[in-house]
């Protein structure tokens, strides 16, 4: 008897966080909400007395089922992603991409020197060449 008691609440304890996300994350309640009536929109569109060959070419032929259907499947796979606690790295990656590509433009032997030149012109509001390297040229400076 203790040991299903045990099993009961350590499975309690395992669906507690899915459930505490389902009744207090907003943002799963609208991904549910509107995957429900993306397909609701599509079951009400199917349905009209067709037959089956009707429906699956109705289906296939009509872009706005379609779209209600990629809709009513991205929201339900937003809502599982929240519900299952993972993470939207969508703006995560956008910073890294264009970190890397602000680098690749400063640190680019053809174009990095002007742009270098160019930010610091701007940041200073001094046009001349200040921040530059010089050459080890010794003769010019005589």
């Amino acid at each position: 008897m203790a040991k299903t008691k045990d099993r009961l609440y350590d499975t309690a304890d395992t669906v507690r966080p899915y459930v505490d996300r389902a009744l207090h994350d907003d943002d799963l309640r609208d991904n549910l909400k509107e995957a429900f009536n993306a397909a609701r929109d599509v079951y009400a569109e199917l349905l009209g007395g067709r037959n089956l060959t009707a429906t699956a070419t109705r289906v296939a032929t009509d872009k706005d089922i379609q779209d209600n259907l990629k809709k009513t499947i991205e929201e339900l796979r937003t809502a599982a992603d929240r519900l299952q606690g993972k993470k939207d790295h969508g703006t995560r990656n956008s910073i890294l991409l264009l970190g890397g590509i602000a680098a690749g433009i400063l640190l680019n032997p053809m174009t990095g020197p002007a742009t270098r030149s160019w930010i610091m012109e701007k940041i200073t509001g001094e046009s001349s060449n200040d921040f530059g390297y010089t050459s080890g040229n010794s003769d010019s400076a005589a």
